[in-house]
């Protein structure tokens, strides 16, 4: 039997947080912004945000919004990207995150 590393479990950790995040943000957004997990690395990780939101002004404050989620689960991250497409029509917008710390554990 082969023994995942180290980082590997992290990152099966840190992954399962993320989509606990996903959850409680679509739960209150979702009519507005559904978020969706693109990646997972050691240090970042992406978020899909798609819908309504993209017409508004504020369209980055909707993204940062998840960082604030991360925060209530014991996850500190920086948004520090946001991916816009190149149709701005598009409903879709991509949030990178700096992950910082994981303070809580599933």
């Amino acid at each position: 039997m082969i023994q995942s590393s180290k980082s590997e479990s992290c990152r099966d950790d840190l992954s399962k947080l993320i989509e606990k995040a996903i959850e409680m943000y679509n739960r209150y957004r979702g009519a507005e912004a559904k978020a969706v997990l693109v990646s997972v690395s050691d240090c970042d990780v992406k978020v899909a945000f798609e819908g309504y939101f993209c017409f508004t002004c504020g369209v980055n404050d909707w993204i940062e919004d998840f960082k604030y989620v991360l925060e209530d689960i014991g996850v500190e991250a920086d948004l520090y990207r946001v991916l816009e497409p190149e149709d701005f029509s598009e409903l879709r917008r991509v949030g990178v995150f700096k992950i910082k710390k994981v303070k809580s554990n599933i």
